[in-house]
């Protein structure tokens, strides 16, 4: 089973994968994979995003704004190197390790650097149950035909707040019977 979730840039989707991995885990449930929340500064202002193995809390730069000698993105540099050592070992310790993958998110940044891109491709194509945030303007098209057949879930004002729980029960009934829940 494949859970997509989507939505407008600010719309919650990362929290409401915060919160389903919260709640999954809390059923006993091993989750793994990667997550890049934002990082602002004392001001509030976003400086970059992080990239952290769920599994180990291992964290590295995904990108940052206003650096030198990276690839960018808009205003921000990616850090190829830091993000692929960090993003492919997560997603393949949560291959090997976990009972739910999770990755947030495949857009622009998570797209530019080429050895996630493939590990993305090689989680969506395994049998392990996967959640993934896919940027709004996603327009990868092998990645899009892997996710094709996915449950989708827009995020919006109107139902964020009860997606955590919606997801969490779609992927627990999944389950139900293959794992200890």
């Amino acid at each position: 089973m494949k859970i997509v979730i989507t939505g407008r840039p600010g719309s919650g989707k990362s929290t409401v994968l915060r919160k389903v991995i919260e709640k999954l885990k809390s059923l006993g449930l091993t989750v793994g994979g990667i997550v890049c929340p934002d990082v602002r500064d004392s001001q509030g202002k976003r400086i970059g995003f992080k990239i952290i193995n769920v599994l180990t809390g291992e964290e590295g730069w995904l990108a940052k704004a206003y650096e030198q000698g990276y690839p960018r993105i808009g205003k921000y540099k990616v850090h190829v190197e830091e993000a692929e050592r960090i993003g492919v070992k997560a997603l393949d310790e949560a291959l090997e390790k976990a009972d739910i993958i999770v990755i947030d998110e495949i857009g622009p940044m998570e797209l530019l650097i080429s050895k996630l891109r493939m590990k993305f491709i090689e989680v969506l194509k395994s049998t392990k149950p996967t959640i993934v945030i896919a940027h709004y303007r996603l327009n990868d098209r092998e990645i899009l035909k892997l996710l094709s057949g996915s449950l989708k879930f827009e995020v919006n004002l109107a139902n964020r707040d009860n997606l955590p729980t919606v997801i969490t029960d779609k992927i627990t009934t999944m389950l139900k019977g293959s794992l200890r829940i």
